[in-house]
């Protein structure tokens, strides 16, 4: 599991980042919901595409269920890759794994990542949950775009930012979250890169850094005409790129600006993309839950 000794430096002895793979599985229900039960033969029928591109002859319910493995360590290169001619090293080398960084931001996950965790944090879960009798909960999963921008606004429906009001500052002159203010004065708001999560204060809905920080991945993939052919409950538009896809098919949504953006990204209502199999230093996520009934 270490790399091997032309690969080290120092003589330390460190984890091969290569090897630490997550297998997981799930379940297509978009290509389930196409495919038509024989009820006399007792068979679906139809063809499923898998995330490779590969044709296959629906049989059973075993062809709705996707394989995938990704690499689950952060890039911890994205630090020095996103700026030229910029000293980003420190963070290369130590944002990742020093306790001084414990409460900032994750950042360098691609969308595939985030999407991977957040199935090993809802297994992690049940099984947690089944060993003390209790049921299963809902998916842990990336928002949907429409679900993202719902919890920034925190009820205040036509507010600009998360806050409510129209300004990037509150009555004393203080910056209201951590991004690129004024001609890129990074420092004015108390932070050059990331800041610890929740230095600003919450919006109605007493959620942290909505907007500035880092920038969110969303579900969604990403169409500059979403919002005329998504269906108006539960908006959603989801692609499964394949890897020889074009680049264009592989943009998914992200939310909220980070400490790199103007502050025109931080607004409740801007949309932007980056690609699914890219890292960024600029790029994080968070997990939602679909709400559960209780019977009373």
């Amino acid at each position: 599991m270490y790399y091997p000794p032309e690969e080290r430096f120092n003589a330390n002895k460190q984890w091969d980042t290569r090897l630490l793979n997550y297998s997981y599985f799930w379940v297509d229900y978009k290509q389930a919901a196409k495919a038509r039960y024989n009820y006399t033969d007792q068979k679906y029928e139809g063809t499923v595409t898998d995330l490779e591109g590969v044709k296959t002859d629906i049989k059973d319910r075993s062809s709705f269920i996707m394989h995938h493995v990704v690499n689950i360590f952060p890039d911890t290169l994205a630090w020095i890759r996103d700026f030229t001619y910029s000293f980003n090293e420190p963070w290369a080398t130590l944002y990742f794994w020093h306790p001084g960084y414990d409460d900032y931001p994750v950042v360098g996950v691609s969308w595939t990542q985030a999407r991977a965790f957040s199935v090993w944090r809802t297994n992690f879960m049940n099984e947690h949950l089944r060993a003390q009798g209790v049921a299963d909960v809902h998916n842990y999963r990336l928002p949907l775009e429409t679900e993202w921008e719902y919890a920034a606004r925190g009820g205040l429906d036509l507010s600009m930012y998360p806050w409510g009001g129209p300004y990037t500052r509150n009555y004393q002159g203080c910056f209201l979250a951590n991004f690129k203010p004024l001609r890129g004065n990074y420092i004015d708001d108390g932070a050059v890169y990331t800041i610890k999560v929740a230095s600003f204060e919450p919006n109605e809905y007493g959620l942290f850094d909505m907007a500035g920080n880092v920038s969110e991945w969303t579900s969604c993939a990403y169409h500059p005409s979403a919002y005329v052919f998504t269906h108006d409950l539960n908006p959603d538009y989801e692609y499964n790129a394949r890897p020889e896809d074009p680049p264009v098919l592989k943009r998914k949504v992200v939310r909220g600006g980070s400490w790199k953006d103007i502050a025109y990204y931080m607004q409740t209502s801007t949309r932007d993309y980056e690609y699914q199999d890219s890292t960024k230093s600029f790029v994080g996520f968070r997990n939602v839950r679909t709400y559960i009934g209780v019977n009373n």
